[in-house]
């Protein structure tokens, strides 16, 4: 609870002038995001916006961690310290975990209202909806107002220097891996202590699974940790590490270490989310860079965005309603298109930047191909904590055999909660 009381920020009214009930009233926001990134600067486009709409009405705006969010919003959600607003995870083991408790209000009829579900696609829309926790049907607890995917980041300037062509097959990117460690280089940056781990263990699964694979997986609670895709992927991923592919001393390390990492241009390659391709366009200024799918896998991470929750326990839930209603007009869509990350509801003549246009293209190709596949910690309660553990484990040398068992029995475990 302490911890979730620090790095706020508070944002007064354009107006200081009040109306009616509004006057005096103050909207509690919670987001994750840099103020640098796509995300971030779009937030601070619609608090402008919402202050604007809403005249005496102050946002205070307090900044949390993905990590502190993931571990403390359950107790926070049912405690008098709840937001009235806050961008949260998507996927069974968080939003759909909140929404079973009683702990998110239902937005189904403010979706009907304000005509969110013509804004986003039915691919979109699976995450926003739950029945009994369990997404994909049922009650609106959340929306999304942009969306993301998983890519492989390249430095081109060091993929030229050592004359590795960017790779179109998944032997092609064996093969620049093993370029880089003849000469020296680590070629993967990569993160043991967070997500980007687990991350890469599920690539490698999806690319010797199928749809019907992720629905069992994800919707169905029935995945076998021990057939033949995460069978692969956990000894693969343990054999990149004895090949150098990956760092022994990355097991230790945070997604911030990994994005820093590529960012001082030690890492050819990061493999990660369109979260930080707008961080990246604003900040790596020494090299050029560029991006591709994962090669050889019609299956990627990837889904709608964060999403936009209402506490149970808001005291202000009209003034939620209408933010979000304002993070779905143009001029917060567009901030998001042309600021390097993915929207929901833009119009794709007003995005200009061309490196904003081929991120999007990329994504409305796996959107209608179905090649969707969400995240690897949503299934169950208490995943991502047991993912960490886990690619940390083999990482650091343990039998992937053991490994896996031990991800069937806490999967199964989630399932009966």
């Amino acid at each position: 609870m302490a911890a979730l009381v620090a790095a706020t920020t508070t944002l007064t009214a354009c107006n200081s002038g009040g109306s009616g009930s509004a006057a005096g009233r103050v909207l509690t926001l919670w987001h994750y995001e840099a103020a640098d990134s796509a995300m971030g600067l779009a937030w601070s486009q619609a608090v402008k916006d919402f202050e604007a709409a809403h005249p005496g009405v102050t946002v205070k705006v307090e900044t949390k961690t993905f990590e502190q969010l993931q571990k403390t919003a359950a107790m926070v959600l049912n405690s008098s310290n709840a937001p009235d607003i806050l961008e949260y995870n998507k996927g069974n083991a968080t939003a759909g975990l909140l929404s079973k408790q009683g702990l998110l209000t239902d937005l189904t009829p403010e979706v009907a209202q304000y005509g969110w579900d013509r804004k986003l696609s039915s691919n979109l829309a699976v995450t926003s909806r739950y029945s009994n926790g369990v997404m994909g049907s049922g009650d609106w607890y959340g929306i999304p107002n942009y969306a993301e995917y998983a890519m492989v980041y390249y430095n081109v300037d060091l993929f030229n220097k050592y004359h590795v062509p960017v790779p179109k097959t998944f032997a092609d990117f064996t093969a620049a891996m093993d370029t880089f460690v003849k000469n020296g280089i680590t070629p993967l940056a990569d993160a043991g202590a967070e997500y980007p781990a687990q991350q890469y263990l599920y690539d490698l699964a999806l690319s010797k699974a199928d749809p019907a694979w992720v629905t069992d997986y994800q919707i169905k609670g029935k995945a076998d940790f021990h057939d033949a895709a995460w069978s692969y992927a956990a000894s693969t991923l343990a054999d990149w590490v004895r090949k150098g592919y990956i760092a022994k001393n990355s097991v230790s390390l945070k997604a911030t270490d990994m994005g820093n990492a590529f960012e001082s241009g030690k890492s050819p390659m990061m493999v990660s989310g369109s979260w930080w391709y707008g961080t990246f366009e604003s900040e790596i200024k020494n090299f050029a860079w560029d991006t591709f799918l994962w090669p050889g896998s019609s299956l990627v991470p990837g889904s709608g965005g964060n999403l936009w929750v209402v506490p149970s326990k808001s005291g202000n839930k009209q003034l939620a309603y209408d933010f979000i209603n304002i993070t779905l007009q143009k001029d917060v869509q567009d901030v998001i298109a042309n600021k390097g990350a993915v929207p929901v509801a833009a119009n794709p003549a007003d995005v200009t930047d061309p490196k904003a246009k081929e991120l999007i293209q990329h994504y409305d190709t796996l959107a209608a191909s179905g090649g969707l596949a969400y995240y690897p910690d949503w299934p169950v309660p208490g995943f991502y904590d047991t993912l960490t553990a886990a690619t940390q484990d083999l990482i650091n040398g343990k039998d992937p055999n053991s490994v896996l068992g031990s991800l069937q029995t806490a999967y199964q475990q989630g399932l009966n909660q």
